[in-house]
């Protein structure tokens, strides 16, 4: 016996339905899930790439830049005065003189001759930073017009404005000389 044509478009949409790809998930990188998408200023972006830090032979963080559009090329994010998100999820606890040290150090090694000048950018960034736990995520946000904005779960946000120092930060990662060459290749896409 045939079956209603209603019955029958039930049947098709209800099998189209779980056969449709549903939302975009979360990427897992060394177990941390890493969003595809985030937001700056009101504006979109997507994942360019994330990857995991590691010093001598410990898991750091899961570190994920988001771009309005992705970019393999480190020279054209760091030209480009474009909105940008650095999330860092850490592995394992990190006190908050540590991080402010590796960001000294990085502005050093990729940004030669302006640590004096990013001193008092340095000290602001310093009130925003928390001691991370196992699990806690270290957000910064570059927005162009504002300034870079770092978000640390138990800090309060802190804004340095301009983008010189938004440019140097972006170079701890991307720079000719980064802590750990791999991690950058890794939010490079690749």
């Amino acid at each position: 016996m045939p079956r209603p044509l209603h019955l029958l478009l039930a049947a098709t949409a209800a099998a189209a339905a779980v056969a449709a790809p549903g939302p975009a998930r979360a990427r897992e990188v060394a177990g941390v899930e890493v969003a595809e998408a985030a937001e700056v200023g009101g504006r979109a972006l997507r994942l360019n790439g994330a990857g995991l830090r590691r010093r001598l032979v410990f898991d750091v963080y899961v570190g994920a830049l988001y771009l309005p559009a992705p970019v393999r090329d480190a020279d054209a994010i760091l030209a480009a005065d474009a909105p940008w998100k650095v999330t860092m999820t850490f592995k394992r606890d990190v006190d908050h003189e540590r991080i402010l040290q590796a960001f000294s150090d990085a502005f050093e090694r990729n940004s030669p001759g302006e640590l004096d000048h990013l001193a008092a950018e340095l000290t602001l960034l310093h009130a925003g930073l928390a001691d991370m736990r196992t699990g806690q995520v270290l957000s910064l946000e570059y927005d162009p017009g504002e300034g870079t904005t770092l978000r640390s779960p138990a800090g309060r946000p802190v804004t340095v404005p301009g983008r010189a120092f938004g440019e140097a930060l972006l170079r701890t990662w991307l720079g000719a000389h980064p802590a750990d060459p791999g991690l950058k290749d890794a939010l490079l896409g690749g």
